[in-house]
Protein backbone atom coordinates (compact mmCIF):
# COMPACT_ATOMS: atom_id res chain seq x y z
CA UNK A 1 0.00 0.00 0.00
CA UNK A 2 1.32 3.61 -0.89
CA UNK A 3 1.72 5.51 1.99
CA UNK A 4 1.18 9.30 1.49
CA UNK A 5 1.24 12.46 4.41
CA UNK A 6 -0.04 16.30 4.25
CA UNK A 7 2.42 18.82 5.34
CA UNK A 8 3.14 19.64 8.43
CA UNK A 9 4.64 16.35 9.14
CA UNK A 10 2.94 14.69 11.58
CA UNK A 11 0.10 16.56 11.99
CA UNK A 12 -2.74 14.33 13.22
CA UNK A 13 -6.17 16.63 12.07
CA UNK A 14 -8.65 17.05 14.61
CA UNK A 15 -10.71 19.33 11.52
CA UNK A 16 -12.87 21.68 13.43
CA UNK A 17 -10.61 22.38 16.32
CA UNK A 18 -7.27 23.81 16.42
CA UNK A 19 -4.54 21.66 15.07
CA UNK A 20 -1.06 20.47 17.02
CA UNK A 21 0.58 21.75 14.57
CA UNK A 22 0.58 24.36 12.16
CA UNK A 23 2.25 24.50 8.98
CA UNK A 24 4.69 26.90 8.67
CA UNK A 25 5.66 27.88 5.35
CA UNK A 26 9.38 28.94 5.32
CA UNK A 27 9.97 25.12 6.24
CA UNK A 28 8.23 22.95 3.60
CA UNK A 29 11.46 22.76 1.51
CA UNK A 30 13.16 20.89 4.35
CA UNK A 31 9.94 19.03 5.49
CA UNK A 32 9.05 17.99 1.88
CA UNK A 33 12.90 16.32 1.88
CA UNK A 34 12.35 14.62 5.26
CA UNK A 35 9.35 13.33 4.20
CA UNK A 36 11.03 11.66 1.55
CA UNK A 37 13.92 10.60 3.78
CA UNK A 38 11.29 8.84 5.99
CA UNK A 39 10.46 6.94 2.86
CA UNK A 40 6.86 7.78 2.52
CA UNK A 41 5.40 7.58 -1.04
CA UNK A 42 3.88 11.28 -1.51
CA UNK A 43 3.01 14.51 -0.01
CA UNK A 44 -0.59 16.17 -0.57
CA UNK A 45 -1.83 18.91 0.52
CA UNK A 46 -5.34 20.62 0.54
CA UNK A 47 -6.71 23.96 0.03
CA UNK A 48 -7.94 25.25 3.09
CA UNK A 49 -5.75 27.47 4.66
CA UNK A 50 -2.63 27.83 1.77
CA UNK A 51 -2.33 27.61 -1.68
CA UNK A 52 -1.49 23.90 -2.26
CA UNK A 53 -0.18 24.71 -5.74
CA UNK A 54 2.39 26.82 -3.84
CA UNK A 55 3.27 24.64 -1.81
CA UNK A 56 3.63 21.68 -4.15
CA UNK A 57 5.95 23.85 -6.45
CA UNK A 58 8.43 24.37 -3.14
CA UNK A 59 8.15 19.92 -2.28
CA UNK A 60 8.66 19.46 -6.09
CA UNK A 61 11.86 21.32 -6.35
CA UNK A 62 13.52 20.17 -3.37
CA UNK A 63 12.42 16.49 -3.61
CA UNK A 64 13.50 13.71 -6.42
CA UNK A 65 11.14 10.85 -5.56
CA UNK A 66 7.82 11.68 -4.07
CA UNK A 67 4.48 11.61 -5.75
CA UNK A 68 2.66 15.33 -4.92
CA UNK A 69 -0.89 15.92 -4.88
CA UNK A 70 -3.29 18.66 -4.42
CA UNK A 71 -5.59 16.67 -2.29
CA UNK A 72 -7.64 18.79 -2.74
CA UNK A 73 -7.50 21.88 -4.76
CA UNK A 74 -11.61 23.45 -5.88
CA UNK A 75 -12.16 23.40 -9.27
CA UNK A 76 -14.99 25.64 -9.96
CA UNK A 77 -13.33 29.04 -8.83
CA UNK A 78 -10.88 28.30 -11.31
CA UNK A 79 -10.87 27.95 -14.99
CA UNK A 80 -9.83 24.66 -16.47
CA UNK A 81 -7.22 26.45 -18.64
CA UNK A 82 -5.83 28.43 -15.78
CA UNK A 83 -5.96 24.80 -13.82
CA UNK A 84 -4.60 23.37 -17.19
CA UNK A 85 -1.30 25.58 -16.73
CA UNK A 86 -0.69 25.24 -13.38
CA UNK A 87 -0.48 21.53 -13.57
CA UNK A 88 1.50 21.16 -16.50
CA UNK A 89 4.02 23.68 -14.83
CA UNK A 90 4.24 21.11 -11.97
CA UNK A 91 4.11 18.11 -14.11
CA UNK A 92 7.97 19.91 -15.64
CA UNK A 93 8.72 21.18 -12.22
CA UNK A 94 8.67 17.66 -10.71
CA UNK A 95 9.39 15.64 -14.05
CA UNK A 96 5.93 13.70 -13.58
CA UNK A 97 5.56 13.57 -10.21
CA UNK A 98 2.55 15.88 -10.11
CA UNK A 99 -0.98 14.94 -9.49
CA UNK A 100 -3.74 16.81 -10.32
CA UNK A 101 -6.48 16.32 -7.11
CA UNK A 102 -9.33 17.87 -7.29
CA UNK A 103 -13.23 18.83 -5.14
CA UNK A 104 -16.27 20.77 -5.69
CA UNK A 105 -16.88 21.97 -2.76
CA UNK A 106 -20.97 22.42 -1.59
CA UNK A 107 -23.18 25.11 -2.57
CA UNK A 108 -23.01 27.62 0.54
CA UNK A 109 -19.05 27.54 0.06
CA UNK A 110 -19.00 27.95 -4.26
CA UNK A 111 -22.03 30.71 -3.94
CA UNK A 112 -20.89 32.91 -0.65
CA UNK A 113 -17.10 32.47 -0.34
CA UNK A 114 -16.30 32.11 -4.04
CA UNK A 115 -19.17 34.31 -5.08
CA UNK A 116 -20.08 31.69 -8.44
CA UNK A 117 -23.29 30.59 -9.57
CA UNK A 118 -24.30 27.42 -8.26
CA UNK A 119 -24.90 24.40 -10.39
CA UNK A 120 -25.46 20.49 -10.23
CA UNK A 121 -21.76 19.83 -8.92
CA UNK A 122 -21.28 15.73 -10.95
CA UNK A 123 -22.03 16.82 -14.19
CA UNK A 124 -19.89 20.05 -13.97
CA UNK A 125 -17.03 18.41 -12.55
CA UNK A 126 -17.28 15.75 -15.73
CA UNK A 127 -17.20 18.35 -17.94
CA UNK A 128 -14.44 20.19 -15.78
CA UNK A 129 -11.95 17.35 -16.29
CA UNK A 130 -13.17 16.66 -20.04
CA UNK A 131 -11.85 20.69 -20.20
CA UNK A 132 -8.38 20.48 -18.47
CA UNK A 133 -7.76 17.47 -20.75
CA UNK A 134 -8.77 19.25 -24.09
CA UNK A 135 -5.98 21.93 -23.22
CA UNK A 136 -3.30 19.42 -22.68
CA UNK A 137 -4.26 17.47 -25.64
CA UNK A 138 -4.28 21.21 -27.76
CA UNK A 139 -0.97 21.78 -25.90
CA UNK A 140 0.84 18.49 -26.03
CA UNK A 141 -0.61 17.13 -30.09
CA UNK A 142 -0.86 20.79 -31.45
CA UNK A 143 -4.81 20.33 -32.51
CA UNK A 144 -6.76 22.85 -32.23
CA UNK A 145 -8.51 23.56 -28.95
CA UNK A 146 -12.48 22.60 -29.11
CA UNK A 147 -14.72 21.90 -26.00
CA UNK A 148 -17.90 22.55 -26.10
CA UNK A 149 -20.06 22.00 -22.91
CA UNK A 150 -22.64 23.77 -20.52
CA UNK A 151 -20.44 25.67 -18.50
CA UNK A 152 -16.95 25.97 -20.99
CA UNK A 153 -16.56 26.89 -24.48
CA UNK A 154 -13.00 26.66 -25.17
CA UNK A 155 -11.48 27.21 -28.70
CA UNK A 156 -8.55 29.66 -28.65
CA UNK A 157 -4.88 29.00 -28.25
CA UNK A 158 -2.45 31.07 -29.90
CA UNK A 159 1.51 30.28 -29.80
CA UNK A 160 1.90 33.41 -27.48
CA UNK A 161 -0.13 31.00 -24.53
CA UNK A 162 0.69 27.91 -25.87
CA UNK A 163 3.57 26.23 -23.47
CA UNK A 164 3.73 23.30 -26.13
CA UNK A 165 4.90 19.70 -25.27
CA UNK A 166 6.14 18.04 -22.17
CA UNK A 167 8.22 15.04 -21.09
CA UNK A 168 5.49 13.45 -18.83
CA UNK A 169 1.87 14.84 -20.50
CA UNK A 170 -0.30 11.89 -18.83
CA UNK A 171 -0.66 14.04 -15.48
CA UNK A 172 -3.32 11.82 -13.39
CA UNK A 173 -6.74 13.57 -11.98
CA UNK A 174 -8.22 12.59 -9.02
CA UNK A 175 -11.46 13.34 -7.45
CA UNK A 176 -12.68 13.61 -4.25
CA UNK A 177 -15.77 11.87 -3.43
CA UNK A 178 -18.67 11.54 -0.41
CA UNK A 179 -21.71 9.93 -2.31
CA UNK A 180 -22.15 7.08 -5.12
CA UNK A 181 -22.84 9.92 -8.32
CA UNK A 182 -19.45 12.00 -7.60
CA UNK A 183 -17.84 8.56 -7.42
CA UNK A 184 -19.41 7.11 -10.32
CA UNK A 185 -18.19 10.27 -12.28
CA UNK A 186 -14.89 10.08 -10.92
CA UNK A 187 -14.99 6.49 -12.58
CA UNK A 188 -15.75 7.58 -15.67
CA UNK A 189 -13.17 10.40 -15.92
CA UNK A 190 -10.91 10.22 -13.75
CA UNK A 191 -7.56 7.99 -12.59
CA UNK A 192 -8.35 7.87 -9.07
CA UNK A 193 -10.73 8.57 -6.30
CA UNK A 194 -10.35 10.37 -2.62
CA UNK A 195 -12.90 9.46 -0.19
CA UNK A 196 -13.59 11.96 2.47
CA UNK A 197 -12.61 10.80 5.80
CA UNK A 198 -15.63 10.10 7.04
CA UNK A 199 -16.50 7.56 4.56
CA UNK A 200 -16.24 3.71 6.61
CA UNK A 201 -14.50 0.59 5.33
CA UNK A 202 -18.30 -0.41 4.99
CA UNK A 203 -19.05 2.34 3.47
CA UNK A 204 -16.13 1.71 0.58
CA UNK A 205 -16.86 -2.00 0.43
CA UNK A 206 -20.74 -1.10 -0.10
CA UNK A 207 -21.05 1.86 -1.88
CA UNK A 208 -18.26 4.00 -3.03
CA UNK A 209 -15.92 1.07 -4.84
CA UNK A 210 -19.00 0.00 -6.64
CA UNK A 211 -19.99 3.12 -7.88
CA UNK A 212 -16.38 3.62 -9.47
CA UNK A 213 -16.23 0.63 -10.61
CA UNK A 214 -19.55 0.64 -12.65
CA UNK A 215 -18.67 4.65 -13.41
CA UNK A 216 -14.93 2.77 -15.15
CA UNK A 217 -17.39 0.57 -17.01
CA UNK A 218 -19.64 2.83 -18.51
CA UNK A 219 -17.33 4.01 -20.00
CA UNK A 220 -15.51 0.90 -21.46
CA UNK A 221 -12.41 1.51 -18.73
CA UNK A 222 -10.78 -1.14 -16.32
CA UNK A 223 -11.94 -0.53 -12.56
CA UNK A 224 -8.23 -1.65 -12.10
CA UNK A 225 -7.38 1.54 -13.12
CA UNK A 226 -8.91 3.87 -11.36
CA UNK A 227 -7.21 3.96 -7.55
CA UNK A 228 -8.85 4.75 -4.41
CA UNK A 229 -6.98 6.62 -1.99
CA UNK A 230 -7.66 7.05 1.81
CA UNK A 231 -7.86 9.94 3.97
CA UNK A 232 -8.83 8.53 7.49
CA UNK A 233 -9.48 10.49 10.65
CA UNK A 234 -6.61 9.55 12.56
CA UNK A 235 -6.71 8.85 16.55
CA UNK A 236 -3.72 8.19 18.20
CA UNK A 237 -0.98 8.88 21.37
CA UNK A 238 1.66 7.26 23.04
CA UNK A 239 -0.67 5.40 25.56
CA UNK A 240 -4.26 4.22 26.41
CA UNK A 241 -4.66 7.34 29.04
CA UNK A 242 -3.75 10.10 26.18
CA UNK A 243 -5.58 8.34 23.84
CA UNK A 244 -9.10 8.31 25.68
CA UNK A 245 -8.32 12.27 25.70
CA UNK A 246 -7.66 12.32 21.59
CA UNK A 247 -10.98 11.01 21.35
CA UNK A 248 -12.71 13.87 22.36
CA UNK A 249 -11.49 15.81 19.20
CA UNK A 250 -12.54 13.49 16.54
CA UNK A 251 -15.96 13.36 18.40
CA UNK A 252 -16.32 16.47 17.68
CA UNK A 253 -15.32 16.69 14.01
CA UNK A 254 -17.85 13.91 13.72
CA UNK A 255 -20.81 15.60 15.36
CA UNK A 256 -19.88 18.41 12.68
CA UNK A 257 -20.06 15.87 9.37
CA UNK A 258 -23.23 14.04 10.87
CA UNK A 259 -24.99 17.91 11.31
CA UNK A 260 -24.17 18.61 7.45
CA UNK A 261 -26.41 16.80 4.96
CA UNK A 262 -23.41 16.39 2.06
CA UNK A 263 -22.05 13.70 4.48
CA UNK A 264 -25.83 12.17 5.59
CA UNK A 265 -25.10 8.79 3.26
CA UNK A 266 -22.38 7.36 5.29
CA UNK A 267 -24.63 7.50 8.39
CA UNK A 268 -27.63 6.68 6.62
CA UNK A 269 -25.68 3.55 5.93
CA UNK A 270 -25.01 2.86 9.48
CA UNK A 271 -28.05 3.44 10.38
CA UNK A 272 -26.94 6.37 12.47
CA UNK A 273 -29.96 8.79 10.43
CA UNK A 274 -31.67 9.52 13.78
CA UNK A 275 -28.34 10.82 15.57
CA UNK A 276 -27.42 13.14 12.11
CA UNK A 277 -31.08 14.34 12.91
CA UNK A 278 -30.19 15.32 16.21
CA UNK A 279 -27.00 17.04 15.11
CA UNK A 280 -28.17 18.68 12.28
CA UNK A 281 -30.91 20.32 14.84
CA UNK A 282 -28.21 21.47 17.28
CA UNK A 283 -26.14 22.98 14.04
CA UNK A 284 -28.63 25.21 13.46
CA UNK A 285 -29.11 26.44 16.47
CA UNK A 286 -25.75 26.91 17.21
CA UNK A 287 -25.58 24.73 19.78
CA UNK A 288 -22.10 23.79 19.24
CA UNK A 289 -20.97 22.49 22.40
CA UNK A 290 -23.95 20.06 22.78
CA UNK A 291 -23.15 18.18 20.00
CA UNK A 292 -20.05 16.01 20.90
CA UNK A 293 -21.69 14.13 23.17
CA UNK A 294 -24.33 12.44 21.11
CA UNK A 295 -21.15 10.66 18.98
CA UNK A 296 -20.88 7.23 20.38
CA UNK A 297 -18.33 5.11 20.83
CA UNK A 298 -19.12 2.57 17.95
CA UNK A 299 -19.28 5.86 16.09
CA UNK A 300 -15.91 6.79 16.89
CA UNK A 301 -14.28 3.58 15.91
CA UNK A 302 -16.27 2.88 12.96
CA UNK A 303 -15.28 6.46 11.52
CA UNK A 304 -11.63 7.17 12.96
CA UNK A 305 -8.55 4.77 13.27
CA UNK A 306 -7.78 4.75 16.77
CA UNK A 307 -5.45 3.20 18.35
CA UNK A 308 -1.46 3.66 20.59
CA UNK A 309 1.47 4.72 18.19
CA UNK A 310 2.40 0.80 18.53
CA UNK A 311 -1.24 0.07 17.36
CA UNK A 312 -2.07 2.35 14.74
CA UNK A 313 -0.11 1.58 11.98
CA UNK A 314 -1.92 -2.18 11.65
CA UNK A 315 -5.23 -0.13 12.71
CA UNK A 316 -4.36 1.63 9.36
CA UNK A 317 -3.25 -0.93 7.31
CA UNK A 318 -6.17 -3.72 8.20
CA UNK A 319 -8.82 -0.55 7.60
CA UNK A 320 -7.90 0.19 4.39
CA UNK A 321 -6.52 -3.02 2.62
CA UNK A 322 -7.53 -4.66 -0.68
CA UNK A 323 -9.83 -1.62 -1.33
CA UNK A 324 -7.30 1.00 -1.51
CA UNK A 325 -4.04 1.46 -2.76
CA UNK A 326 -2.99 4.31 -0.99
CA UNK A 327 -3.56 5.89 2.23
CA UNK A 328 -2.48 9.54 4.22
CA UNK A 329 -1.10 8.07 7.11
CA UNK A 330 0.95 10.26 9.79
CA UNK A 331 1.93 10.12 13.44
CA UNK A 332 2.85 13.18 15.98
CA UNK A 333 6.51 14.56 15.06
CA UNK A 334 8.07 17.74 17.82
CA UNK A 335 11.28 16.29 17.29
CA UNK A 336 14.10 14.68 15.54
CA UNK A 337 13.13 11.69 18.17
CA UNK A 338 9.96 11.09 16.44
CA UNK A 339 11.80 10.66 13.16
CA UNK A 340 12.60 6.77 13.62
CA UNK A 341 9.05 5.94 14.95
CA UNK A 342 7.43 7.54 11.74
CA UNK A 343 9.39 5.77 9.01
CA UNK A 344 9.27 2.34 11.02
CA UNK A 345 4.91 2.75 11.24
CA UNK A 346 5.50 4.22 6.95
CA UNK A 347 7.42 0.66 6.81
CA UNK A 348 4.63 -1.10 8.24
CA UNK A 349 1.69 0.66 6.78
CA UNK A 350 3.66 0.00 2.80
CA UNK A 351 4.44 -3.79 4.02
CA UNK A 352 1.20 -5.00 5.81
CA UNK A 353 0.84 -7.12 8.64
Amino acid sequence: MRVETHLPLGKVDPGIRAAEISLDLTTVGAQAELVERLGFDGLVLTETKEDPFVVMAVGADRTERLRLTTAVAIAFPRSPTVTAMTAWTLARLSQGRFTLGLGTQVKGHIERRYGLRWSAPGPWIREYVDAVRAVWRTWQEGAPLDHRGEHYRLSLMNPLFDPGPIAHPDIPVHLAAVRPGMARIGGQVADGVGPHPICTRAYLDDVLRPAVDAGAASRGRSPEDVEVVASPLIVTAPNEAELAKKVSDVRARISFYASTRTYRPVFSHHGWDDVAEQLSRLSREQRWDEMEALVTDEMVHTIGVVGTYDEIAEQVWRRYQGICSAVEFSLPVHGPEDHERLAEAVRAVRQGF
